[in-house]
Protein backbone atom coordinates (compact mmCIF):
# COMPACT_ATOMS: atom_id res chain seq x y z
CA UNK A 1 0.00 0.00 0.00
CA UNK A 2 0.98 3.44 -0.87
CA UNK A 3 1.56 6.62 0.99
CA UNK A 4 -1.61 8.23 -0.71
CA UNK A 5 -3.85 4.82 0.33
CA UNK A 6 -1.88 4.46 4.02
CA UNK A 7 -3.21 7.97 4.74
CA UNK A 8 -6.76 7.99 3.22
CA UNK A 9 -7.09 4.13 5.21
CA UNK A 10 -6.12 6.03 8.59
CA UNK A 11 -8.24 8.99 8.02
CA UNK A 12 -11.29 6.65 7.47
CA UNK A 13 -10.63 4.68 10.92
CA UNK A 14 -11.30 7.73 12.53
CA UNK A 15 -14.44 8.57 11.09
CA UNK A 16 -17.33 9.19 13.83
CA UNK A 17 -14.39 10.28 16.53
CA UNK A 18 -15.92 12.71 18.79
CA UNK A 19 -14.26 15.49 21.13
CA UNK A 20 -15.48 15.07 24.48
CA UNK A 21 -17.36 16.98 25.87
CA UNK A 22 -18.98 18.49 22.91
CA UNK A 23 -17.29 22.04 22.30
CA UNK A 24 -14.65 21.48 24.21
CA UNK A 25 -12.08 20.45 21.66
CA UNK A 26 -10.78 18.20 23.98
CA UNK A 27 -10.23 14.90 21.41
CA UNK A 28 -7.17 12.16 20.94
CA UNK A 29 -5.47 14.47 18.12
CA UNK A 30 -4.77 17.33 20.45
CA UNK A 31 -2.94 15.45 23.13
CA UNK A 32 -1.13 13.83 20.48
CA UNK A 33 0.08 17.26 18.79
CA UNK A 34 0.56 19.60 22.17
CA UNK A 35 1.59 15.97 24.23
CA UNK A 36 -1.12 17.04 26.95
CA UNK A 37 -4.54 17.10 27.32
CA UNK A 38 -6.17 20.94 25.89
CA UNK A 39 -9.65 22.04 25.67
CA UNK A 40 -11.70 25.28 24.98
CA UNK A 41 -11.63 27.74 22.08
CA UNK A 42 -7.61 28.37 21.19
CA UNK A 43 -7.36 24.72 20.27
CA UNK A 44 -9.63 24.04 17.56
CA UNK A 45 -8.11 20.68 15.53
CA UNK A 46 -9.52 20.08 11.77
CA UNK A 47 -5.61 20.49 10.75
CA UNK A 48 -4.16 19.12 13.54
CA UNK A 49 -6.25 16.15 12.67
CA UNK A 50 -4.77 15.49 8.79
CA UNK A 51 -1.56 16.32 10.95
CA UNK A 52 -2.19 13.24 13.17
CA UNK A 53 -2.97 11.15 9.99
CA UNK A 54 0.08 11.75 8.27
CA UNK A 55 1.75 10.97 11.34
CA UNK A 56 -0.13 7.47 11.84
CA UNK A 57 0.18 6.30 8.38
CA UNK A 58 4.14 6.87 8.34
CA UNK A 59 3.72 9.60 6.37
CA UNK A 60 4.72 12.71 8.63
CA UNK A 61 7.22 14.05 6.20
CA UNK A 62 4.73 15.10 3.15
CA UNK A 63 2.85 17.24 6.04
CA UNK A 64 4.31 20.73 6.54
CA UNK A 65 7.48 19.86 5.45
CA UNK A 66 7.69 17.20 8.56
CA UNK A 67 7.11 19.95 10.69
CA UNK A 68 3.97 20.86 12.76
CA UNK A 69 0.91 23.17 12.03
CA UNK A 70 -2.51 23.88 13.88
CA UNK A 71 -3.20 26.56 11.33
CA UNK A 72 -4.87 25.62 7.94
CA UNK A 73 -3.46 29.67 6.95
CA UNK A 74 -0.04 28.56 7.77
CA UNK A 75 -0.48 25.42 6.49
CA UNK A 76 -1.47 27.40 2.83
CA UNK A 77 1.24 30.17 2.76
CA UNK A 78 3.94 27.40 2.80
CA UNK A 79 2.13 25.15 0.71
CA UNK A 80 1.95 28.30 -1.61
CA UNK A 81 6.09 29.32 -0.97
CA UNK A 82 7.51 25.58 -1.58
CA UNK A 83 5.15 25.34 -4.74
CA UNK A 84 2.61 22.91 -3.11
CA UNK A 85 -0.37 25.11 -3.88
CA UNK A 86 -2.69 23.91 -6.81
CA UNK A 87 -6.03 25.88 -7.61
CA UNK A 88 -8.07 23.63 -9.98
CA UNK A 89 -7.95 19.72 -10.62
CA UNK A 90 -8.23 18.44 -7.38
CA UNK A 91 -7.64 14.94 -6.71
CA UNK A 92 -7.40 12.74 -3.70
CA UNK A 93 -5.22 12.81 -1.49
CA UNK A 94 -4.92 16.82 -1.43
CA UNK A 95 -5.62 18.69 1.85
CA UNK A 96 -8.26 21.34 0.36
CA UNK A 97 -8.37 24.31 2.33
CA UNK A 98 -11.95 26.10 2.69
CA UNK A 99 -13.86 29.17 2.89
CA UNK A 100 -18.07 28.88 3.95
CA UNK A 101 -18.13 32.92 3.45
CA UNK A 102 -15.48 35.72 3.55
CA UNK A 103 -12.32 35.62 2.02
CA UNK A 104 -10.35 33.98 4.96
CA UNK A 105 -9.90 30.13 5.16
CA UNK A 106 -11.78 28.41 7.73
CA UNK A 107 -11.02 24.85 7.53
CA UNK A 108 -9.52 21.77 5.98
CA UNK A 109 -10.41 18.51 4.43
CA UNK A 110 -8.27 15.20 3.20
CA UNK A 111 -9.85 15.05 -0.32
CA UNK A 112 -10.86 11.50 -0.84
CA UNK A 113 -12.74 11.63 -4.24
CA UNK A 114 -14.11 14.11 -6.96
CA UNK A 115 -17.11 13.16 -7.62
CA UNK A 116 -18.57 13.59 -11.35
CA UNK A 117 -20.51 17.59 -10.75
CA UNK A 118 -16.94 18.93 -9.28
CA UNK A 119 -17.78 18.57 -5.82
CA UNK A 120 -15.24 17.43 -3.40
CA UNK A 121 -16.14 14.41 -0.80
CA UNK A 122 -13.08 15.04 2.09
CA UNK A 123 -12.51 13.24 5.44
CA UNK A 124 -12.24 16.31 8.00
CA UNK A 125 -11.78 16.42 11.67
CA UNK A 126 -13.78 19.10 13.59
CA UNK A 127 -16.66 19.64 11.51
CA UNK A 128 -20.56 18.07 11.68
CA UNK A 129 -23.57 19.42 10.41
CA UNK A 130 -24.35 21.79 13.29
CA UNK A 131 -20.76 23.83 12.02
CA UNK A 132 -19.14 23.11 9.15
CA UNK A 133 -15.56 24.75 10.62
CA UNK A 134 -15.53 23.55 14.30
CA UNK A 135 -18.74 20.60 14.46
CA UNK A 136 -16.29 18.71 17.18
CA UNK A 137 -16.53 15.11 14.81
CA UNK A 138 -14.38 13.40 12.05
CA UNK A 139 -16.78 12.80 9.29
CA UNK A 140 -17.34 12.04 5.29
CA UNK A 141 -18.76 15.67 4.14
CA UNK A 142 -19.18 16.60 0.47
CA UNK A 143 -18.44 20.17 -0.29
CA UNK A 144 -19.29 22.36 -3.58
CA UNK A 145 -16.14 23.04 -5.76
CA UNK A 146 -17.16 27.11 -4.76
CA UNK A 147 -16.39 26.09 -1.28
CA UNK A 148 -12.12 25.65 -2.39
CA UNK A 149 -9.98 27.74 -1.59
CA UNK A 150 -6.89 25.81 -3.30
CA UNK A 151 -5.47 22.68 -1.91
CA UNK A 152 -2.18 21.15 -0.70
CA UNK A 153 -0.60 18.75 -2.68
CA UNK A 154 1.70 16.25 -0.89
CA UNK A 155 4.49 14.72 -2.79
CA UNK A 156 2.96 11.28 -2.67
CA UNK A 157 5.58 8.25 -3.68
CA UNK A 158 4.04 5.36 -5.80
CA UNK A 159 4.06 2.30 -4.75
CA UNK A 160 6.02 -0.05 -7.58
CA UNK A 161 4.03 -2.41 -9.53
CA UNK A 162 5.85 -6.39 -8.57
CA UNK A 163 5.77 -8.62 -11.53
CA UNK A 164 3.69 -10.18 -9.73
CA UNK A 165 0.91 -7.50 -9.72
CA UNK A 166 1.70 -6.93 -13.31
CA UNK A 167 1.31 -10.52 -14.63
CA UNK A 168 -2.35 -10.73 -12.42
CA UNK A 169 -3.62 -8.09 -13.92
CA UNK A 170 -2.85 -9.26 -17.52
CA UNK A 171 -4.69 -12.27 -16.60
CA UNK A 172 -7.92 -10.51 -16.19
CA UNK A 173 -6.84 -8.43 -18.95
CA UNK A 174 -6.87 -11.22 -21.08
CA UNK A 175 -9.88 -13.14 -19.54
CA UNK A 176 -11.73 -9.89 -20.65
CA UNK A 177 -10.07 -9.77 -23.99
CA UNK A 178 -11.56 -13.70 -24.31
CA UNK A 179 -15.07 -13.11 -23.53
CA UNK A 180 -15.46 -10.04 -25.81
CA UNK A 181 -17.69 -10.52 -28.99
CA UNK A 182 -16.70 -10.27 -32.46
CA UNK A 183 -17.22 -7.52 -34.97
CA UNK A 184 -19.85 -8.10 -37.53
CA UNK A 185 -17.59 -7.23 -40.44
CA UNK A 186 -15.87 -10.70 -39.92
CA UNK A 187 -18.62 -12.89 -39.78
CA UNK A 188 -17.92 -14.59 -43.39
CA UNK A 189 -14.57 -14.74 -42.91
CA UNK A 190 -15.14 -16.75 -39.06
CA UNK A 191 -18.19 -19.02 -40.49
CA UNK A 192 -15.31 -20.59 -43.21
CA UNK A 193 -12.14 -20.63 -40.93
CA UNK A 194 -14.92 -23.07 -38.51
CA UNK A 195 -16.38 -24.60 -41.17
CA UNK A 196 -12.90 -25.40 -42.54
CA UNK A 197 -11.24 -26.65 -39.24
CA UNK A 198 -9.11 -23.67 -39.09
CA UNK A 199 -10.43 -22.22 -36.08
CA UNK A 200 -11.52 -25.15 -33.63
CA UNK A 201 -12.39 -22.82 -30.52
CA UNK A 202 -11.71 -23.48 -26.54
CA UNK A 203 -13.50 -27.01 -26.47
CA UNK A 204 -16.56 -25.09 -24.64
CA UNK A 205 -18.07 -23.71 -26.97
CA UNK A 206 -15.84 -19.96 -27.26
CA UNK A 207 -13.59 -18.92 -30.34
CA UNK A 208 -12.04 -16.01 -28.10
CA UNK A 209 -11.42 -14.29 -31.56
CA UNK A 210 -10.55 -11.15 -29.55
CA UNK A 211 -7.70 -12.50 -27.65
CA UNK A 212 -3.99 -12.33 -28.72
CA UNK A 213 -2.47 -14.69 -30.93
CA UNK A 214 0.73 -16.47 -30.55
CA UNK A 215 2.78 -17.32 -32.82
CA UNK A 216 2.77 -20.99 -32.05
CA UNK A 217 -1.15 -20.98 -32.62
CA UNK A 218 -0.31 -18.63 -35.40
CA UNK A 219 1.56 -21.96 -37.05
CA UNK A 220 -1.48 -24.23 -35.98
CA UNK A 221 -3.72 -21.68 -38.12
CA UNK A 222 -1.20 -21.87 -41.19
CA UNK A 223 -0.49 -25.92 -40.93
CA UNK A 224 -4.68 -26.49 -40.89
CA UNK A 225 -5.06 -24.30 -43.62
CA UNK A 226 -1.99 -26.08 -45.36
CA UNK A 227 -3.91 -29.71 -44.52
CA UNK A 228 -7.07 -28.35 -46.22
CA UNK A 229 -5.41 -27.04 -49.29
CA UNK A 230 -4.08 -30.55 -49.20
CA UNK A 231 -7.13 -32.55 -49.32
Amino acid sequence: MGELERVLETARRELGVKESPAGSNRVKYNTAYYGREVQGSAYPWCCVFLWWCFRQAGAERLFYGGGKTASCGALADWAKRTGRLVREGYRAGDLVFLRFSGPVIQHIGLVERVNADGSLTTIEGNTGTGSDADGGQVQRRRRPARYAAGAFRPEYEEEAMTQTDFDRMMEVWLAKRAQAQPGEFSRQARTWAEENGIVRGDGSGGFQYKSWCTREQMLVFLHRFAQMLSR
